[in-house]
């Protein structure tokens, strides 16, 4: 029963027996299990190594067991340590072997524009690991999609503590949509906890990654972001791309801020739906930028043609402009 705990058979029996006649001795436990006397010595020595007895340095070893409680919980205590040291380890050797693979794809790459193609999401999350170990600076992100996946976020953790801690400023914007998740919420003040400046906004243009204004990654695919992505290292690409973070991040929300209403009585999502719909964008492809559902996005767009009087989504973005929800002209 204690096996998973590392104690053998044999030893969970003279455990047993000391919990049941603490006060017998060697030779009393040994003629009960029918052991030799030796296998109980070894057996006892096992248990005081795992701090489940404490025993005397005399000839005739007295014998003391520790409760129950207390010792297996010390024992499920250092397992759980030793546990934690090994996925570090393990972690600490994905990087690394990360990092070749990446070396050797960089190698292996014919493009010559600074540009890289990674197939799939098992590539993409190998570059991810490679990326956080080596930044040393900045580490900014686009963050669409909506309330993240558990997965996503507790394999984000370990990566985002030792990069936060080795003082990196890491910037992210996830879409308004999390304020309504509570996990993604709480993910979102951890990472502050730690640091990390945390903003909103209504919509995103694609899931992106800016280390050190040196290296960005890009989904190749908005709706599906494991299908694959681009490494970008052209200096001109790069700047282009962190001159685009930096306006979405002027213009999105506090993390710590309640979100307003922008123009007139629309809210800033509200706005952006209103935007889209006279675009033409289907509620579908809405709900997607928005992280949302399409229902939710139908609730909206109905609730938005009420509101400025419209018949039609055409007619919905000319009331909008007359009525001042909407600029005038593209901002």
């Amino acid at each position: 029963m204690l096996v998973e705990l590392g104690i053998d058979s044999i030893t969970e029996s003279v455990y047993r027996i000391l919990l049941t006649n603490p006060s017998g001795g060697i030779q009393q436990w040994a003629a009960q299990l029918d052991l030799p006397v030796a296998e109980v010595r070894r057996s006892l020595d096992q248990l005081s190594e795992m701090s489940l007895v404490t025993m005397s340095t005399e000839d005739s070893p007295q014998v003391q067991v520790i409760h129950p409680l207390l010792g297996l919980e010390a024992l499920l205590a250092r397992q759980q340590a030793e546990l934690a040291a090994r996925q570090q380890q393990v972690e600490e050797t994905q990087a690394a072997a990360a990092e070749l693979l990446a070396f050797y794809a960089h190698k292996q790459s014919t493009s010559s524009a600074g540009v890289q193609f990674l197939d799939g999401i098992d590539a993409i999350r190998s570059y991810i690991v490679t990326l956080h170990s080596r930044v040393r600076e900045e580490f900014l992100t686009f963050a669409p999609g909506g309330p993240q996946t558990a997965e996503n976020m507790r394999a984000s953790r370990p990566l985002n503590t030792r990069m936060l801690k080795r003082g990196v400023q890491m910037r992210t914007i996830y879409l308004e949509s999390i304020r309504r998740d509570r996990a993604t919420m709480e993910h979102a003040q951890w990472l502050e906890s730690l640091g990390a400046k945390i903003r909103t906004a209504p919509a995103l243009p694609n899931r992106v990654i800016i280390h050190d204004q040196r290296t960005a990654l890009i989904a190749t695919d908005i709706e599906n972001t494991a299908v694959g992505a681009v490494v970008v290292t052209n200096p001109g690409m790069i700047s282009l791309l962190y001159t685009l973070f930096e306006q979405v991040w002027q213009s999105a929300e506090p993390f710590d801020a309640s979100p307003e209403r922008t123009p007139g009585k629309l809210t800033a999502q509200q706005a952006e739906v209103l935007r889209q719909m006279t675009q033409g964008r289907t509620d579908e492809a809405i709900a997607a930028s928005l992280g949302v559902s399409t229902r939710t996005v139908r609730r909206i767009s109905t609730n938005l043609l009420q509101l400025v009087g419209a018949q039609s989504r055409f007619q919905a973005g000319v009331h909008a402009v007359q009525r001042g929800y909407l600029p005038a002209t593209p901002q």
